[in-house]
């Protein structure tokens, strides 16, 4: 931390240290919090229990003076020579059982019948009795010869609703205080037990979230969050965090364009997010996946997993995605170019073998068949370059057919080119190498499977037909299962033995996804062996 200098501002004292972990301030806040609210409950509870004395003193007093004022007995010892003889003995009674701490009953003038202290019998009562006199009950707290009390003075009636004395009980304000001094001391436990559950409460809450939070500032934590943010939306390559329930929990934007998704994931199982069956298997497989291809509708994706652990104990999946689909039609086009090299190599052995036989004929005297021949295999290889020259007007796949009819002669397998092949363009030529290219490697395979039946031959035909390009390769092989025709165009399928994803399986799908990405639709049937067709729309660009 940099020290503070002079020049420095002061922190304010309510505000925490910068440096205090979110759960240390929660800490704090909530301590705070929970004194405040004790500190106001206790405090309501005070007034409350304050009023609930002084009203059930009220309430006692008032009774008991009215009880005394409706006694026959004292309307007849009123009616006495001698009224404290009979009622003194009564009162202390009666202020006893109550609990008061005095009644005085007197006459209209005020002066006393009764007293606690038998020395102030006959003297004149403190106090207001204006409204008895009138006839009405009523309440004061008054200081009197027993100090500050809560009292009620009632009027005793006789004959002709006549006032004939006064009754007046009351309980003195230190009694009261007592009371509510008693009840005070189990307000104040209570409030000291419940400021300690509040403040362990906090701690034990304070103590879960700094681990949870390794004990970060909120500072810090602010921070990482933007930096987070920052470097999902920064980062090309696709990042998902999937939970042990396989649901998305996190995907960046590069993920949701590489997986075509239009509304955002989170929440939603991998498997409910219309992705290929083997994709969405990866995404949540316990197992973890190193540059696994899987080929999509439009893209050719290297997925890498990874389980995510904490404690021993499986949290899910971090999955990083990257778009290889740009690669793997570089690689189909190096393939493409390797073919080339290797039909011009076959083309050139197969030049110089004739080049012998003609020499040899000239050797040996025979100069006309030496010239036959030459002529006969210049005609055939020409015909076969002019018809698809003249017919496919895209170098590339012009190209693509003359190396593969070279490739597959070498190999011993006869590849025809249908007299009605015409392309004039309106589907890009990387589709086209990549459909053809594999189309033929997969109809030339297949022939030669089959050369133990029928001699191997695999036709080609492209043709322009209502508004589509359609494609056709047909192969002299042993066919496919019918069955098999909707898992064909799916990664790792393949019918040679060393199948797999590391040696086939994707050239097909590359093939579908060639094919979906131009709006085509392909389809497989039968003849002497299999044939490819697919349909293409011209204007797909």
């Amino acid at each position: 931390m940099t020290p503070r200098t002079s020049e420095s501002p002061a922190r304010p004292w309510w505000r925490a240290p910068s440096r205090w972990s979110m759960a240390r301030q929660l800490l704090v806040l909530q301590a705070a919090l929970v004194g405040l609210l004790v500190v106001v409950g206790a405090t309501l509870a005070f007034l409350d229990a304050r009023r609930a004395v002084d009203d059930g003193a009220t309430g006692t007093v008032t009774a008991v003076a009215a009880s005394i004022a409706a006694a026959p007995d004292v309307r007849a010892a009123l009616a006495a020579p001698d009224p404290s003889r009979v009622l003194q003995p009564y009162a202390e009674r009666v202020r006893h059982d109550t609990g008061v701490d005095f009644i005085t009953i007197m006459s209209p003038a005020g002066i006393r019948y009764t007293h606690p202290d038998p020395a102030r019998i006959g003297q004149r009562f403190i106090g207001n009795t204006a409204p008895a006199l009138a006839g009405r009950p009523f309440t004061e707290t008054y200081t009197g010869t027993l100090g500050p009390s809560v009292r009620t003075v009632v009027p005793v009636f006789g004959d002709g609703h006549r006032v004939v004395a006064l009754v007046a009980a009351g309980i003195t304000v230190r009694a009261i205080s007592a009371e509510l001094r008693g009840r005070l001391a189990s307000l104040v436990a209570v409030a000291a037990a419940v400021l300690a559950a509040g403040v362990a409460g906090s701690s034990l809450v304070a103590a879960r979230l700094r681990r949870q939070t390794r004990g970060v500032a909120p500072g810090e934590l602010r921070e990482m969050f933007e930096y987070h943010e920052a470097i999902l939306h920064a980062v090309r390559e696709g990042l998902l965090l999937l939970d042990r329930a396989g649901r998305v929990v996190l995907c960046n934007d590069a993920a949701r364009e590489l997986l075509g998704l239009a509304a955002d994931p989170r929440g939603r199982p991998a498997a409910e997010l219309g992705l290929p069956d083997e994709l969405a298997a990866a995404l949540a497989s316990a197992d973890p996946r190193a540059d696994e291809i899987h080929i999509g509708d439009t893209r050719v994706l290297v997925v890498n997993t990874a389980p995510v652990r904490s404690r021993d104990r499986a949290m899910g999946n971090v999955v990083t995605l990257r778009d290889h689909t740009e690669l793997q039609a570089l690689t189909g086009e190096l393939d493409s170019v390797r073919g080339f090299a290797e039909s011009l190599r076959s083309q050139a052995h197969e030049a110089a073998n004739r080049l012998h036989a003609v020499v040899s004929l000239v050797e040996l005297g025979r100069p006309d068949q030496a010239v036959a021949f030459a002529t006969a295999e210049l005609e055939s290889a020409q015909r076969l370059t002019d018809r698809v020259v003249g017919s496919v007007s895209e170098p590339v796949l012009a190209a693509l057919l003359l190396g593969k009819s070279a490739e597959a002669a070498e190999r011993g397998v006869d590849l025809v080119v249908s007299e009605d092949t015409a392309v004039e363009g309106g589907v890009p030529a990387r589709d086209l190498v990549t459909i053809l290219g594999n189309l033929i490697d997969n109809a030339v395979d297949a022939a030669i499977e089959g050369a133990a039946r029928r001699p191997p031959r695999v036709t080609v035909s492209a043709r322009a037909q209502d508004g589509d390009l359609v494609l056709v390769v047909a192969d002299s092989g042993p066919g496919v299962d019918p069955r098999t025709v909707p898992d064909m165009f799916r990664r790792g399928w393949t019918t040679k033995s060393s199948g797999g994803p590391a040696g086939h399986g994707l050239g097909l799908a590359l093939v579908g996804q060639a094919v979906r990405r131009g709006g085509g639709e392909i389809t497989v049937g039968g003849g002497p062996g299999a044939v490819f067709t697919v349909r293409l729309p011209l204007d797909a660009r």
